[in-house]
Formats: C-alpha cells, sequence, structure tokens
C-alpha cells in the first residue's frame, strides 16, 4: 500500500459535484464515434464505465460538438441531435451505475477545420486567417475560415447553450466549455486569429467577449455549480505561443470569470511543473488570483499531483494519458503497482 498519497485519495464536493477522490479524468480526443452521425457506441460506454468503476472523482469527456460546422476531427462525438444524445445515455447510466460523475466538455473548434469535415462549409473563425498546419486523423492543411457576423456569433452562442441542455438531457452532471488549445472560444481570446475591429475584438479584455457572452449562456441554462471552463495558452497550432505578460493575461482572464459567475476553472498547460513567468507556474499564477476551484492538468504522476493538492495549487488533479493505458490507474497507484506506458499505437480493445 502506497503510504505517501493520501491528498489524492480524499473526497471533494466542488460545485454541484460531491467526488469521491480529487482526480479527474481528462478529455482526450479519442475518435470513437461513428463518423457520419457522431453517435457514441458501445465501446465508449465500457471505455467510460472503467475509469468510473476505479473510482476517478470526475470524468470530463472527450470533445463533444455542438454542430456539424463545429467539427474538426473524424470520428468526433455530437451532442446536437436526438440520436447522439440517446447514445450519450448509455455513457451517464454506466457511469452513474458505478457510482460516478460524468460531464461532457462542449466544443467548436472554429478556424480548426476543414470543409470537408465541417458539413461541406468554411470552418468559422472571429477573422478569416488559417490556422498552421493539417487537420488531425485527416492530413489536409487548415481551411481558411470564414469570419463570422454577429449574427454568426448570436447563433454559435445559442448552439453552446443548447448542448448544455442537451447534456442534461442525456444524464451528464454538468459541462466543460472547451476555451481552450487554440479552438474556436480561444480564436477570438488570441491576438493571433482575432483581428476584428467591433465589439469581439480589441484588447484582450475585450476580445474575451465572447468567451463572456458563452459562459452566461451555459450558466443560465445549468446553473454555475454545474459549469467548468477550460483555459490555455497553448494553441494545437502555435505550440509555444505565450501571453507576452502571462501573469497580466491570467488576471483579465480571471476578472472576466468573475464577471460571469463562474466557479470553477481548468487552466491547461502540457507541463504542470513547468514555470512561465518570474519562476512561477500557470497554475502558481492564476491561484494567486483565484480563490474558486482549480482542475489541474498537464502531465501529472501521482508524486506532482499529490503535492499540488498538499500546497492548495489545484483543488483536483486531471489524468490524461495514464489513465488511456490503465483503467484501473487509482488502483494501482494506491497499491504502488508499475503503470502501463501510454503508446500512442496501441490498439484500441487494449484502451477499454
Amino acid at each position: 500500500m502506497n503510504q505517501l498519497l493520501t491528498k489524492i485519495f480524499e473526497p471533494v464536493t466542488i460545485g454541484a459535484w460531491n467526488l469521491r477522490t480529487r482526480t479527474a479524468m481528462a478529455p482526450m480526443t479519442r475518435s470513437f464515434a461513428e463518423n457520419e452521425t457522431g453517435v457514441v457506441n458501445d465501446l465508449i460506454v465500457e471505455y467510460y464505465r472503467k475509469r468510473a468503476q476505479d473510482g476517478i472523482g470526475l470524468i470530463i469527456t472527450e470533445g463533444v460538438v455542438i454542430s456539424p460546422r463545429a467539427k474538426g476531427n473524424p470520428g468526433v462525438p455530437g451532442l446536437y441531435t436526438q440520436e447522439q444524445i440517446d447514445g450519450w445515455k448509455k455513457v451517464t447510466e454506466a457511469v452513474h451505475a458505478e457510482g460516478g460523475t460524468i460531464i461532457a466538455q462542449i466544443w467548436h473548434v472554429g478556424r480548426a477545420s476543414h470543409h470537408e469535415i465541417a458539413g461541406g462549409l468554411p470552418p468559422q473563425a472571429p477573422s478569416p486567417i488559417a490556422a498552421e498546419g493539417k487537420v488531425s486523423r485527416f492530413g489536409k492543411p487548415f481551411d481558411v475560415p470564414e469570419e463570422m457576423t454577429e449574427n454568426d456569433i448570436a447563433q454559435v452562442v445559442n448552439q453552446y447553450k443548447q448542448a448544455a441542455r442537451n447534456a442534461i438531457e442525456a444524464g451528464f452532471d454538468g459541462v466543460e466549455i472547451h476555451g481552450a488549445h487554440g479552438y474556436l472560444i480561444d480564436q477570438f481570446n488570441s491576438d493571433t486569429s482575432n483581428k476584428r475591429t467591433d465589439r469581439y475584438g480589441g484588447d484582450l479584455k475585450e476580445r474575451l467577449t465572447f468567451m463572456k457572452e458563452v459562459l452566461n449562456a451555459i450558466i443560465d441554462e445549468v446553473g454555475a455549480d454545474r459549469t467548468l471552463i477550460r483555459f490555455s495558452a497553448f494553441k494545437i497550432d502555435q505550440p509555444t505561443y505565450m501571453w507576452e505578460d502571462p501573469e497580466e493575461a491570467i488576471k483579465i482572464f480571471i476578472e472576466a470569470f468573475k464577471e460571469t459567475g463562474v466557479k470553477m476553472i481548468h487552466p491547461s498547460t502540457m507541463e504542470f511543473t513547468k514555470p512561465i513567468a518570474k519562476g512561477a507556474t500557470l497554475h502558481e499564477l492564476v491561484r494567486r488570483h483565484w480563490d474558486g476551484v482549480i482542475v489541474g492538468v498537464g502531465g501529472f504522476d501521482p508524486k506532482t499531483a499529490e503535492a499540488a493538492l498538499e500546497r492548495g495549487i489545484i483543488d483536483v488533479a486531471a489524468i490524461g494519458r495514464p489513465l488511456i493505458a490503465n483503467p484501473d490507474y487509482l488502483k494501482k497507484i494506491k497499491q504502488d503497482e508499475e503503470l502501463v506506458e501510454y503508446e500512442a499505437k496501441q490498439h484500441l480493445a487494449q484502451l477499454v
């Protein structure tokens, strides 16, 4: 028995969720769904059921798109048709039967797509600037997006709100808004992808307007105690991107979060222990200015997760790839057993 890990196994209440442990399953794109319909299948049901059996506190699903045009990868699930809602009901029922808590990460990729994936239409974005690189699992370069009108923006905000409503109908315990990694919300937030001159453009505070509208709509629909938002500097097409003044940028983000009344945030980085400014990590800087709930992520091992929880930098530690390779991750670290190394080419049957 591993006597050094205690904090990670504590139960905790965050928002409306009574979690069995201070752990979360990080959202990870798996592309398991039926490509044409975006409906999840029995493989996905078992995938999430097994992580719930292990005692993971909060399961955050892979990104679930809010419309056909929000899609950026083949095989990603949706949450905008009744068939998709009914498919997710099987997942939430399985997780709840194991005593787990599960929320849907609702997602619009914006410009990080291609018209052949996004329903035959050009991708949507704040400005008509193509992302750098190629579409994951598809291989073609990102399309030049169509600049969204204010009517388009209002429509997409409503699509987020409807997806949150659909998530509750599907039995989810709440939602996470994917506002990170260079996808649509983050494209509005970023000075490299948002060159607008209307109220959705300008300095960082002004560029966060779209994010705040989405947050307000979803909180109005499901409540602040069932809403989590993920944000980051990191972008899939600009992996080295960093805010010019990280602490000042974080303060502006947090001011925006406080304006909306959101209580739970999920700062995202690839390396949790890497300093980004003045010797401080992303999560340390966030904690300086935010006394609400923080879900931390960024390549945790059991020791770094335990230390971050002990110091109070985060309230919940989100685990990613180790949970793909080890459905019984918590059991193994509790018993001090060796973990299976994650390998990207592992067969799907090994991952369930």
